[in-house]
């Protein structure tokens, strides 16, 4: 995280709404001494125990063979992020900087169950599917009896436990408000500049 308090962000609803937008994350574990990675897509669970993220990995992973003992791990998403260039302050004697979004989740992450697995899987492709209206949803009733059964044994579900839960919007928010408007218009059409736009 970005030592700044301006690019800090805690709230959990805006937090959530960044995840369940961009819901491809990094998974950082250290289980067996090493720091080790993986990449999944995740979708987010409000239990009455808290918040979750479950994911899954193929079993070949490096992080998978650690999930039945569980470990602490970071999941982790980045968005939007662009270079700033000083030329596009107004402001003189400034320095070249990047803007970007990012949100870390923390916690324990332990394996699923079968169920539990299979529930994810269907829920991860109606969250996705539902992005490709107005194109009718693919579902596994589409696939031939034993294909998902056979197929899922290659995977294995797992969930983190969130205990922290933060996010750097790096936006500009230290700077005049024409310097902002500089960089926006510098930036064009990149996401940023929209992202800047909407900045609170």
């Amino acid at each position: 995280m970005h030592p700044a308090p301006a690019f800090h962000v805690t709230d959990e609803a805006r937090l959530l709404a960044w995840i369940e937008a961009h819901p491809f994350m990094t998974l950082v574990g250290a289980p067996v001494g090493r720091p080790l990675v993986a990449h999944a897509p995740v979708v987010v669970r409000r239990l009455e125990t808290g918040l979750a993220l479950d994911f899954h990995l193929s079993r070949g992973n490096g992080l998978a063979g650690a999930l039945v003992q569980g470990f602490s791990g970071l999941l982790v998403g980045l968005g939007a992020d662009a270079y700033i260039s000083p030329d596009w302050y107004v402001s003189a004697d400034q320095v070249p900087t990047w803007n970007y979004v990012t949100v870390e989740a923390e916690g324990p992450v332990a394996a699923l169950d079968a169920a539990g697995l299979t529930t994810l899987l269907d829920d991860l492709s109606a969250q996705e599917e539902a992005r490709l209206r107005p194109k009718r949803p693919w579902t596994r009733a589409k696939m031939s009896p034993g294909v998902f059964d056979r197929m899922s044994r290659a995977i294995i579900g797992a969930r983190l436990t969130v205990e922290r839960l933060e996010g750097t919007f790096k936006l500009s928010q230290n700077k005049s408000e024409a310097d902002r408007d500089g960089a926006i218009a510098g930036l064009g059409d990149d996401p940023m500049a929209e992202l800047m736009r909407r900045a609170p």
